[in-house]
């Protein structure tokens, strides 16, 4: 499963102002993207605000999506939630048609036990076509899935092929480096941490920050997967406040403001979430000037 080795994005999803889908933006920032180096794409994850789309517009989006990547990078379909029936559901009628994966989210909100989390991904694994990617994700689903949860997983299926980890629970991580099946890839979920998640042993990230600056990040995950550690610590130090700024504010509003400046595309986001501040913006804009 080296296709999903080195720079993966969690693409935002491009909002008119009027709040309808801006596929022309979209357009842009796939391209800029894959210019940009990166190794794949993910579609509707959290930060393309999945959970205001509704089921035609996860569609369009993801047909659009792999339109206009045309094979010419790998693609993640994010498909999860907190219904397990329901997610099993959208992952039978998903079209698979330019898709290589599917990263799915640990239910949010009910705050399964572990076994239950067993359970959802027993459910996905036994419907899915395509190799699926657990996500870890504590800070937004209420719960963990542990690193026993995990390897249990891993071993019982084997179209469960890694997980994106954004736990920041390096507890977890080793646990999870030491015990998981040969093979089973540990993706960062988290730009902040994924120098030292990538030393011991993460293949990669599934990014926001990359959104912004595919170039810096791919630079960056290429020189750790060679184990250049010292040539990397340089391209981490210089993104670490541009970094800090994307979520001082929330994902995506933070990264989206540096897409206007950069011209790909706007900053509108639906709401719950806003955009950031005028202070948090001008900010973005004069880190954005110094890296891009």
């Amino acid at each position: 499963m080296n296709k999903f080795y080195g720079s993966g994005v969690a693409m935002v999803t491009p909002f008119q102002a009027d709040g309808q889908i801006d596929y022309e933006g979209l357009r842009n920032l796939i391209e800029h993207l894959i210019d940009g180096g990166v190794q794949y794409l993910v579609s509707l994850g959290t930060t393309g605000e999945s959970a205001t789309l509704n089921a035609a517009e996860r569609k369009q989006v993801w047909a659009f999506t792999a339109e206009v990547v045309n094979k010419r990078v790998n693609l993640v379909a994010g498909i999860g939630g907190n219904n397990t029936h329901e997610v099993v559901e959208q992952i039978k009628e998903f079209d698979t048609n330019g898709y290589d994966a599917i990263l799915s989210s640990s239910p949010h909100y009910n705050k399964p036990t572990q076994e239950g989390i067993y359970q959802h991904y027993k459910a996905i694994a036994q419907v899915a076509t395509l190799p699926v990617i657990l996500y870890n994700v504590p800070s937004r689903t209420g719960s963990t899935i542990s690193a026993d949860t995990t390897v249990r997983l891993a071993r019982d299926f084997k179209n469960i092929i890694g997980i994106k980890e954004a736990s920041g629970n390096f507890d977890l991580f080793n646990q999870l480096m030491r015990d998981k099946p040969e093979g089973f890839l540990f993706i960062s979920g988290d730009d902040p941490v994924t120098l030292p998640m990538m030393a011991l042993g993460a293949v990669g990230v599934i990014s926001v920050i990359g959104n912004a600056l595919p170039k810096q990040l791919s630079a960056m995950v290429n020189l750790l997967l060679d184990n250049d550690f010292k040539a990397a610590q340089k391209t981490h130090s210089s993104l670490i406040e541009f970094t800090r700024l994307m979520f001082v504010e929330g994902n995506p509003a933070g990264v989206k403001s540096a897409l206007k400046h950069l011209g790909i595309c706007g900053d509108a986001v639906r709401l719950p979430l806003v955009p950031v501040s005028a202070s948090t913006a001008e900010a973005i804009i004069q880190e954005t000037k110094k890296l891009a």
